[in-house]
Order: C-alpha cells, then structure tokens, then sequence
C-alpha cells in the first residue's frame, strides 16, 4: 500500500497544480514538468511491480493494481506531452473518456471488497476524467475553467494528497 500512497501524494500535488494552472492560465510547457515528474514516477514504479510479479510468478490478482495505477501515469504523461508539444487535447479528451470507464468496474469492485473509501473515491475520480473528457472531446461544449480548476483541486487534494500522505504516514 505505500507504492499507492507515494504515487498519490504525488497525484495530489500535480492535480493541485493543474488545477490552479488552468485557473490562472499558466503557460503549459511551465505545467508539464510536474505532469512529466508524476507520470514519470507512476511508469517506473509499476514497471518495477510488473516486472516483480512476472518474475515471481505472481497470480493474475497482482496485476490488477499494475493496471489500474497506469491509467494515472499514462494520463499524467499525456498531459504532459499535450501540453510540451501544444497538441490538440482531442485524443487525450478521449483517452480521459477511457479512464472514466474504467473506473466504474474499479469502483464495483472496491465496495465489492469493502473498500468503501476508495469505492468513493474511484467513483469521483471518474467524474474527474469525465469532466476532462466534456472540456476537451468536444468543440461546441463549453465547461467553464475556473468550474474544472476548482474541481481539480478539490479532487486532488480530498481523494489524492490527503489519502496519500495518510497511507504513507501509516494514518489510513
């Protein structure tokens, strides 16, 4: 579990970042380092748990942490690079759609367990990725951006930095 609560003490920071970049408009390349940074650090490490769990035999249950934590690396190195290399966000809008998906059976599968608190979690997140689909999939909406920084921030710092620090400090 404290593989989970470095990475999203880390999640927590660039969520809160991004949050206040896209309130403020700040430049993006400025916004991508810590997007490289945190997307970074969630690539390594589950390379490193991938590789751990092919090696030692692991059943399948071991890869589904694997998974589900590299929706949140590819999505910060998505940002990054979409914000580096001033992309059209469209795909990554839709990439932030797949993520959203996923994380209803995510979800499930938490209460199923009795985890109710990142059942909870799970299911905000994916109003999170959702949101990010509405603002970028689709030239006619319009979803204002102060509405998605204050979301970002709220979400990353209830359901990211809080969490993570909690489970790092051995609190949750």
């Amino acid at each position: 579990m404290g593989i989970t609560g470095i990475g999203l003490l880390y999640v927590g920071c660039v969520l809160l970042m991004n949050g206040i970049a896209t309130i403020q408009k700040s430049d993006a390349k400025a916004k991508a380092v810590m997007n490289f940074f945190t997307g970074g650090l969630y690539v390594a490490l589950n390379l490193a748990n991938l590789a751990h769990a092919v090696f030692s035999g692991a059943d399948i249950s071991a890869y589904y942490g694997i998974g589900t934590s590299m929706l949140f690396g590819f999505t910060y190195l998505y940002v990054a690079f979409t914000d580096w290399f001033a992309l059209d966000g469209r795909s990554l809008a839709w990439y932030c759609f797949f993520v959203g998906v996923n994380t209803i059976p995510c979800a499930i599968q938490s209460f199923c367990g009795g985890d109710i608190r990142f059942g909870v979690i799970w299911l905000i997140w994916g109003f999170l990725w959702f949101l990010y689909w509405l603002a970028g999939a689709f030239k006619k909406i319009k979803v204002a951006a102060g509405f998605v920084g204050a979301a970002t921030i709220i979400i990353g710092v209830a359901t990211c930095w809080i969490p993570g620090y909690l489970i790092i400090s051995n609190l949750w």
